[in-house]
Order: C-alpha cells, then structure tokens, then sequence
C-alpha cells in the first residue's frame, strides 16, 4: 500500500472539516475519520479521494420541482436591492410599470406531502397566476392549482396530480451555524434542476424588503432568477430553508442570497394546507430591538431580545400584564434575539394559543402567559390618525394603516397618504398608497415611529416600504 503525500493528507482532512458534526455523532472525530481515509481508501496506485456531494442529492433532487407560471403583472421588479428571483420570458413586455402584460415566471418548490400532491414555494412565484405547470424530475409536467398563499412570508402551497412524487426530509433551521455548508436547488433562468453549493453566510438578518419580519439566512451559495422557492440542504440531504431573494443591481448573482428558514415556513405551510388561509396570533405589543444601551439604562444586564414600547389597550399583552420597559426575551422557552423574531414567533401562532413569554425587568426575569388575539383592538391604538413626516419625509403626509388599505393584516407600518411632488421622498420614488415598513432597516409599526427615525437621519434613508404585494427598498437623500 502506498501512503499519500504529506499535502494530499491535509487535503483530504480540510475537505471533510465541515462534516466533523455529522461524524461526531457516531462516534468518530475529524482526526480519527482523516486516518481511516488514510490507511482504507487508497489502495496502491489509487488516484486521491474527491468528496462529493452527489450521493445526498441522488436523494433530495427528485423532490424539487420546476414551476412555469402565466401571469398578468402590473409592475417591474428591476432596479431592486432586494432582487424576487422571477425570470420572465423574453417575450414579456418591458413597457412602463403602470401597463398591464401578460408574462411568464420560472422558479422552483419542493414536494413536502407526496401522498397528496403538495408543494411548497414562494408566494411572489405564483402571485397573479392565470395558469401554473410543474415540471417533476423525470421530465413529466402537470397542471397545478392553488391551495393557499402568504404574502407575508412569501409562501405559497400548490398541488398537482401525480404518481410517484419524492417528498424532502426537513431538517431544523434553527441548528444552522454560520460557516455550515448548504446547496441550494432551483430551476434558474429557467434551466431546469440545478444544484450550487456554499455556506451560510450569516443568520437571523431581518427587514430585507421580502420575507417580513423573519430570521432569514443569507448564503453564498449561487441563487438566480428561477432560484425561488426551490430547496436549501444541508449536508445531510435535509430541508433547512426555501431560496426566496438575492441582492444584485440586475438580479444576478454576486454572491448575496437569501432563504426563509423551513422552521418559520413550517407552521405557515399547514395552516395553508388545513385552512388555505393563515390564522395569526396577535400580541398587541409595539417593540423594537433591545441593545447595549437601553441594557445600561434599564439595568437589566441583557443587550437582545424585544424591547416593548407600547401595549395596545385591551389586547392579549396588556391582559397577560406587559409594561412598557419590559424586555421579552424568549416565548415558550425558546429565545428571542430581536424585534423581528418576536414577531415571527407570535404570528406563527394561532389565535386562542396560549404561550409563555419571558421577560426582563430591572427587579429580574418574570414569566408571564398570555393568550393570544385573533384581531387588535384597532381604535385603541396608541398613535395618531395622522403624522406629517420630519427630516427627508418632511414633504409626506403619514397614516395610520386602515382596513381599507389592501396592506391591512399584511404589514404593520405608517401609510403614505399624500406627498408634494416636488419633494425628496416623490424624487426618489415613493408615492401614495406605499406602506413604509422600515427606516434603516428599524421596524416602524406606526406612523410616528417613521417620523422620529427620519428626524434622526439628515443625509440618507433606507426605506423599506410595502406596494402591490411586495416589499422593495427606497433611497430618499
């Protein structure tokens, strides 16, 4: 038997560096499983060991799907931040947004229930849709229809009609770790299935102008326009999270991607399979991200977690006893980083669930129950009707977010009500009937909350806003 040279050892001990978790669990480390290599799988004369991923997507690929869509749209996605990975045909028209077209978007899902014929993708994907085709992985299409949609978490559930589906293994998003190496699945221009490989490139980022208020994970794993709703694995062939956006000045690719993590789709997922619908808890509390400073001002030694502004009279926090000054910083046990997670968490409830929250007080930790909404107590709100914008909104008129806006129940946020034309914010794009979301990426559920983040910001805003269905980034400078 020959040995291997002293580079090709640490070749072969780098490339499994990452899969030292896996081994650990049955009872081998890195080292010991680097020998094993060494001494059993290089016989004299053998060429070098190449790792490969191929044996776990044998497994995973028949699951994911390619979805082609018809559909009438409104509007252009170009010239986005936030990039949705639709890619239409080159017949579609690419006239002024205010002209209706028809056009056709490719982007991908995953079998979750084979049995019936369901499966997961992203919302934007088959909004609007007059007609859906899916593409199985033997080649076969079938019609689709629609079971039930989530704007808010860009998540849709179809189904089809077919034999022989492959439904994918879920994994648990919430064990990903920055560094972990994922492939992400998907039909990109339209190419049909097609694996790219990475590693997570950072957890828990919110406010991206697509998901929500959401814990996304960002990969470097390349994602292009037909990427969406197709799967993200792990290295155990498991569903950690549905590709859904990217970040590029012309919806390529350069190295940004993003993906909703199946822990917050899961639970949106079957409330649409039983119901078609999403039923969501409702809280009742205005928070915003707790941090170094507030942790020094209100003595509480904890710089995460949600720190709540306001309690909505009569609503479920305010029955449970929450104060303004409480920091929340776990619900039933599991901990809460931000502003945004809370949200995740509570709306990923039902209403009439009960849930025990964790809060921080200067006196210590108390636990409290709550029982959560199926509505707010809307004109108990805490905030103004209406609030004229400060600093580069001076020119907006801002509103709170009424039944009567298609918004309603989809985000929170400030609606813009009137603008002057010649102002900063209309150069730059907004218009009326925009829902701001964010300022600078800081949630802003009311109207005056928009209005005192852009007082604090003199030279550029970053706002995230809410229009036709979508999320999206402006600049006003």
């Amino acid at each position: 038997m020959s040995g291997f040279s002293a580079t090709q050892a640490w070749t072969v001990f780098v490339s499994i560096g990452g899969l030292h978790q896996n081994f650990r669990s049955r009872g081998l480390t890195t080292a010991i499983l680097a020998a094993l290599l060494f001494v059993g799988f290089h016989q004299a004369g053998a060429a070098p060991l190449q790792p490969s991923l191929a044996p776990m997507l044998q497994t995973v690929m028949p699951s994911v799907v390619s979805i082609t869509v018809r559909s009438k749209e409104t509007s252009s996605d170009e010239g986005l931040l936030i990039v949705p990975q639709e890619e239409r045909s080159k017949s579609a028209s690419r006239e002024a947004a205010a002209v209706m077209h028809i056009s056709q978007t490719v982007g991908a899902g995953v079998v979750v229930d084979a049995g019936n014929g369901y499966i997961l993708t992203n919302n934007h994907v088959i909004e609007n849709a007059a007609d859906i085709k899916v593409t199985i992985a033997d080649g076969s299409t079938y019609d689709s229809w629609v079971v039930g949609t989530d704007p808010e978490t860009d998540i849709a559930v179809i189904k089809i009609s077919a034999p022989g589906l492959i439904a994918v293994h879920f994994g648990d998003s919430s064990k990903l770790r920055v560094g972990d190496y994922v492939a992400a699945i998907g039909s990109p221009f339209g190419l049909g299935q097609t694996v790219t490989f990475g590693i997570v490139s950072a957890l828990g980022r919110a406010e991206l102008g697509v998901e929500g208020d959401q814990d996304i994970i960002q990969t470097d794993a390349s994602l292009n326009p037909g990427n969406s709703g197709g799967a993200l694995v792990n290295l155990d062939g498991e569903l950690v999270g549905i590709n859904s956006a990217i970040i590029g000045p012309s919806g390529s690719n350069i190295g940004i991607g993003f993906a909703i993590p199946i822990n917050t789709v899961r639970g949106t997922m079957q409330q649409l399979i039983d119901h078609g619908e999403i039923r969501r808890g409702h809280l009742g509390v205005l928070v915003q991200d707790n941090n170094t400073d507030f942790e020094k001002a209100l003595g509480i030694n904890v710089s995460i977690g949600a720190l709540v502004n306001d309690v909505i009279s009569g609503s479920a926090g305010a029955a449970a006893g929450i104060k303004p000054g409480d920091v929340i910083i776990a619900v039933n046990d599991s901990p809460i980083k931000n502003a945004s997670e809370l949200h995740a968490r509570i709306s990923s409830y039902v209403p009439k669930t009960s849930v025990r929250l964790s809060l921080l007080r200067p006196a210590g930790r108390v636990d409290l129950d709550a029982t959560l909404s199926a509505t707010l107590p809307e004109d108990q709100l805490p905030v103004p009707a209406e609030v004229e914008g400060k600093g580069l909104l001076e020119s907006v008129t801002l509103d709170r977010l009424g039944s009567d806006s298609d918004a309603y129940g989809k985000v929170e946020g400030a609606l813009v009500s009137a603008l002057i034309d010649g102002g900063k914010a209309a150069a730059a794009g907004l218009t009326t009937g925009d829902v701001i979301v964010s300022v600078n990426q800081q949630l802003s559920p009311t109207p005056q909350v928009v209005a005192d983040l852009a007082q604090k910001q003199k030279t550029l805003l970053l706002l995230g806003i809410f229009r036709d269905g979508h999320r999206r980034f402006l600049i006003v400078k």
